[in-house]
């Protein structure tokens, strides 16, 4: 991998599809630091296309930070949202526990150009235990920096919380 040596056995427990994923981007990425945006084909991977949510990095901020912005967001994640944050910076579509874990997530895979697993879990707007995993993976149009970054999560209610309804 570049910069941040990913370890595969961070996969062991996670999902087939997730597991997938990571494996279709590791072809396209055909021994180079990452794939090229234009390697991407949707249609090889069209069950994971409801899960998918697709970053572009913007240029920095005058205060060295990196706005992010959602380009495309699966169903799956427009649901969980409840809205469609298409267009939005992540400072203003975010969900999740934490947006400084998020963007610094983000960080973490644009500033190594490697890939990222991030489980986590957290009570959601609806008052729900989650357990989400996802995996972050980077991708290019300049050769060497991260242009875009690809999300594939699932989540799960955890079985055993009240539900509040």
């Amino acid at each position: 991998m570049s910069g941040l040596e990913f370890n595969l056995s961070a996969l062991d427990h996670s999902s087939i599809r997730i597991r997938r994923i990571f494996d279709y981007w590791n072809d396209i990425r055909a021994g180079r630091p990452m794939p090229a945006w234009s390697d991407f084909d949707p249609a090889a991977i069209p069950h994971h296309l409801p899960g998918i949510i697709l970053i572009d990095v913007e240029a920095p901020r005058p205060d060295g930070t990196f706005p992010y912005r959602y380009r495309v967001v699966g169903q799956w994640e427009v649901d969980a949202r409840g809205h469609n944050p298409t267009g939005s910076t992540v400072d203003e579509g975010f969900y999740g526990p934490a947006l400084e874990s998020a963007l610094s997530d983000y960080d973490t895979v644009r500033s190594t150009a490697g890939p990222l697993y991030a489980p986590l879990d957290f009570i959601d707007s609806r008052g729900l235990h989650v357990d989400e995993y996802s995996i972050l993976l980077p991708f290019t149009d300049k050769g060497t920096r991260v242009d875009k970054i690809l999300v594939y999560s699932e989540r799960r209610v955890r079985p055993d919380c009240d539900l509040p309804y």
